[in-house]
């Protein structure tokens, strides 16, 4: 990525599991937000599982990378793998005390969780 994508957060790509429960969602979310607030750039996760050769480069070569997953079975840290590339910044979502379900009535306040946890791990 040559561009610089942010002021505050660096040169950050944001890969978000963006899964079918609310805490796939929550990991959307926040990085749709993190992004417009300049904290990183969402980057798409799905390129790099369809080993489309400019994404799986991209995340090759970004100097700093959070991936983002809802829970304990790892879609975007197995993509990551499955694509050789390392995951530099790993979260999951359900280690946070969220819960995992099918509500997606997001609450801000788990967006919230969510964002200042991205930025700490960062750190």
């Amino acid at each position: 990525m040559a561009e610089e994508c942010c002021e505050v957060g660096g040169n950050i790509m944001i890969l978000a599991c963006s899964g079918g429960s609310n805490v796939g969602q929550l990991s959307n979310q926040a990085a749709i937000e993190l992004t417009q607030e300049g904290f990183g750039k969402m980057f798409c996760l799905a390129g790099i599982g369809g080993h489309l050769a400019g994404f799986v480069q991209s995340a090759k070569d970004v100097p700093a990378m959070v991936a983002i997953d809802g829970c304990e079975v790892g879609c975007a840290k197995a993509i990551l793998d499955h694509a050789e590339i390392p995951a530099k910044n790993y979260l999951v979502l359900t280690e946070l005390g969220i819960e995992k379900n099918k509500d997606f009535n997001l609450k801000a306040e788990d967006i919230k969780k969510v964002k200042d946890a991205v930025r700490s791990v960062c750190e």
